[in-house]
């Protein structure tokens, strides 16, 4: 007896049919689930068949399983958000500007000069 899948569980199923709503896959436990074309990407997706073909088989997570109908909610879009917090993890290997202690005061010291200056040079022409 196999074992029924869970919400949470990372499975791989085989795509079965494509609506223009989603994907509808089998699943190890020969039950059946749907892929919501909103849990496909999270980019704009015009076509389900632009990521997914019937006969595929992919991975993707168990989102919610309707107890009455025993059907899976499934997405994809979360296979590629967990790579995505994963790579985030990673801070930026340049270096930080530090701040002098003078901070933006020379340039509030030289602006009215400036200002000044700029007059000076629109009246001349």
């Amino acid at each position: 007896m196999e074992h029924r899948v869970k919400v949470g569980d990372i499975i791989d199923v085989t795509i079965t049919g494509i609506q223009p709503y989603g994907a509808f896959a089998s699943l190890p436990d020969h039950s059946s689930g749907l892929i919501h074309i909103s849990e496909i990407s999270d980019k704009f997706v015009r076509s389900v068949e632009s990521f997914v073909h019937v006969g595929e088989s992919i991975r993707v997570k168990v989102i919610d399983i309707d107890e009455r109908t025993h059907q899976a909610k499934l997405s994809l879009k979360a296979m590629h958000s967990a790579k995505r917090k994963y790579k985030r993890a990673y801070k930026s290997q340049r270096e930080k500007i530090q701040e002098t202690p003078l901070g933006f005061n020379p340039l509030k010291e030289k602006l009215p000069e400036w200002i000044t200056i700029g007059i000076t040079q629109e009246e001349e022409l």
